[in-house]
């Protein structure tokens, strides 16, 4: 049987060094989160890089079932922070958890004009993906 991407490694030991010493630009792609039914229909996306103040709801883990604001996006170790998730330390205070993007649910998008574009750019891809399909 053949590779199916030949860019990509099939060893264990090079996969994990990829990804663990990827630089910010792929860890950002690597980093998506799956958008709502609602949000997928609307755009023809099925998943999107993670940002800042996109309004995310937990699908997996102890969390399960919160809903929040994305406070930040740690790239270096590849988790999302979110506000209202969080635990208290034996001193009292409270630090947020780290969950992976793919552990959640995009349900409300911060859109500006890059991230609409970059929505368009995944839409057309998809369509004509299925058009090609058709023939």
């Amino acid at each position: 049987m053949t590779k199916i991407n030949t860019s990509l490694h099939s060893s264990r030991r090079k996969s994990r060094k990829a990804h663990f010493s990827a630089p910010s630009g792929v860890r950002r792609t690597i980093m998506s989160a799956p958008l709502s039914k609602e949000l997928r229909d609307k755009h023809n996306v099925r998943a999107i890089p993670i940002r800042k103040d996109d309004e995310v709801f937990i699908v997996r883990g102890s969390n399960k079932g919160k809903a929040g604001k994305v406070t930040s996006v740690y790239r270096l170790k590849y988790v999302i922070h979110i506000e209202r998730v969080s635990r208290e330390k034996s001193n009292g205070q409270s630090v947020p958890l780290g969950i992976h993007p793919s552990k959640v649910q995009i349900i409300k998008l911060k859109v500006d004009k890059d991230r609409e574009s970059i929505l368009e750019r995944i839409s057309k891809g998809r369509e004509e993906r299925a058009a090609r399909k058709k023939e």
